[in-house]
């Protein structure tokens, strides 16, 4: 059956409208110009690294001076090459004295602990602030690791009874553990400088962050003023402070008061432990196993466990 229809009325290119042909070309040209600024979009990440590779090769930028850039890299070398040997043998001193604990059936129990800690925080005249920043945990697990070493070390080393009980009559004053404050100060110059920095504590300022800005006293200034656990039995400790503290509730800020140099301070007392008495049997551990500890020659430290327990470490020295 033929058409009657003739082949000049089939449209062609030529004589559709050119509103048609622009309409049935649209979608092509979007999809097209789609597929281009989506291949320019991933040429661009490809060429620039990404943020998991920076970290990766240590490119990353931590600081910037004038526009001069330090990496990760940088930064991570230098503190390896100052602190990371030590870093790695306290790492390596902690995990062997774990193992020889487990050896040789030692423990540390929650109770001993809480006597070092107790100990430790009355130790007269100490000017250590290495404990001050430390949290509570990381001072439990530092004090846990010592107590290990201390056991491990002194195995094999027997005191006699009565030589522990005269000891402990001796020094009977070490085991009377006072009142303690963990006491931060800011010190300043004048009364009237004293009254400012107590004016921006009402308003709301915390005190560790005005101790940095204001506080004379440096070293205590950088820990955001704190002076660790302070008593009336520590020489090293201003009486002053000491008083000012012992006044106070725990969270609790005195009022500006002048110190025997006549500059002012105001103190804030974060924590209070009550004072305490052991007795022989709750100390005995203790002081036998300080009795044992000087009986040791001071050379002896934890590497001497290190070929023991096959200790292989980055700097590749050989421990006898």
């Amino acid at each position: 059956m033929k058409s009657n229809r003739n082949l000049h009325d089939t449209p062609t290119p030529q004589n559709i409208p050119y509103t048609q042909r622009r309409l049935k070309t649209k979608p092509t040209l979007i999809l097209l110009l789609i597929l281009l600024i989506g291949n320019l979009f991933w040429f661009v990440l490809w060429l620039l690294p990404s943020e998991e590779s920076a970290l990766k090769d240590g490119s990353e930028t931590v600081a910037t001076v004038e526009g001069d850039a330090i990496t990760r890299q940088q930064w991570l070398a230098s503190m390896e090459s100052r602190y990371g040997k030590e870093t790695l043998r306290n790492l390596v001193n902690e995990t062997v004295m774990d193992k020889a604990a487990q050896k040789y059936k030692i423990k540390a129990n929650d109770e001993e602990i809480d006597l070092e800690i107790a100990l430790l925080r009355s130790a007269r005249d100490t000017n250590d602030t290495s404990l001050h920043s430390l949290s509570t945990e990381q001072l439990r697990q530092k004090v846990r690791a010592q107590l290990l070493l201390e056991k491990v070390l002194t195995n094999d080393v027997v005191i006699e009874e009565q030589e522990a009980k005269t000891y402990y009559d001796e020094n009977q004053s070490l085991y009377n553990i006072p009142t303690t404050y963990r006491t931060s100060m800011i010190v300043v110059n004048s009364k009237e400088d004293a009254e400012r920095v107590e004016k921006e504590l009402k308003n709301g300022s915390e005190f560790a962050v005005l101790a940095r800005e204001h506080s004379l006293d440096a070293a205590s200034a950088s820990l955001g003023g704190d002076i660790g656990f302070v008593s009336s039995e520590q020489s090293s400790v201003e009486t002053a402070i000491v008083k000012a503290a012992q006044q106070l509730k725990a969270q609790a800020t005195s009022k500006p008061f002048v110190l025997s140099d006549g500059r002012y301070a105001i103190v804030m007392v974060a924590e209070i432990i009550e004072g305490n008495s052991f007795s022989y049997d709750e100390v005995e551990n203790h002081v036998k196993r300080q009795l044992a500890l000087e009986q040791l020659p001071s050379s002896i430290t934890p590497e001497a466990f290190w070929a023991e327990f096959g200790v292989e470490w980055f700097y590749g020295e050989t421990k006898k």
